[in-house]
């Protein structure tokens, strides 16, 4: 059975507390992921808020729950989620991408990470491998990392990439529950190259005119660049196609 490859729109870290339309659909891909392929070994995650130099996997059995977020209610703090770790998974990709990836216990499971999976798989009972974002690959070598991981996906693996298609917390309007002009028109753009595959487009996307509107920095956008290099040419479901606060995509890709 082959998994799919996921990439999830995290936005604000308030997504754990919260109870709406974005969070069900969320608890809707994880239990339609449950039930069409049955659960996975482990989840590979890679997360915007694991940004580094390098290319890290965390192997810990049992890896620490990060609150990388500051200023938010204690509500927020207090929540847990208490997964297992997958050495195993952490080690095989290690051997996938060798001289490229090693193992690093430094981190931890951030809330890029359990912030959504609190949602789409609240039983915690689905180990996770938190990978890196390396900061020294540009889209295509971020894609071309991803198509490696893909072979993941026929063992049992579920992978995926946690960020934001527009993420520019510098342009964030608190008063605004929708997009601006500039999140709007990138947001289209990056899903229609996606639901077309033109996968070229979207590693080019610097080329778009407002890119740097919303991509100011590629560490929430490049997941999805990993996410498309292990989906290869399969077929797309869009989830959570919308903007807010401005400047913020929450959009979703699951890919089968």
């Amino acid at each position: 059975m082959k998994f799919p490859a996921v990439f999830i729109g995290h936005g604000s870290p308030m997504l754990a507390l919260e109870n709406n339309m974005k969070t069900l659909t969320l608890k809707k891909m994880g239990d339609y992921i449950l039930k069409t392929y049955g659960k996975p070994k482990a989840i590979l995650m890679v997360s915007a808020h694991w940004y580094q130099n390098d290319t890290f996997v965390s192997c810990a059995k049992e890896p620490k729950q990060i609150n990388d977020m500051y200023g938010f209610p204690n509500e927020l703090y207090a929540l847990k989620y208490p997964v297992k770790g997958d050495p195993e998974l952490a080690e095989k990709v290690v051997k996938m991408l060798p001289g490229i990836a090693r193992v690093n216990n430094d981190w931890g499971i951030d809330h890029g990470v359990w912030t959504p999976l609190i949602h789409m798989f609240p039983k915690a009972d689905i180990p996770i491998v938190e990978m890196s974002v390396n900061a020294r690959l540009d889209a295509k070598g971020s894609y071309l990392v991803g198509q490696v991981l893909g072979d993941l996906r026929e063992q049992g693996y579920l992978v995926m990439g946690s960020g934001n298609v527009v993420h520019n917390l510098r342009e964030t309007d608190w008063n605004n529950p929708h997009g601006s002009k500039q999140a709007d028109a990138f947001d289209t753009y990056i899903h229609d190259a996606i639901t077309r595959k033109d996968y070229d487009a979207v590693i080019d996307y610097k080329s778009h005119p407002d890119s740097s509107y919303a991509v100011p920095t590629p560490d929430h956008f490049l997941p999805l660049l990993y996410v498309l290099g292990a989906a290869g040419q399969d077929d797309v479901k869009v989830f959570n196609y919308f903007r807010e606060l401005g400047s913020m995509s929450q959009t979703c890709y699951l890919f089968e």
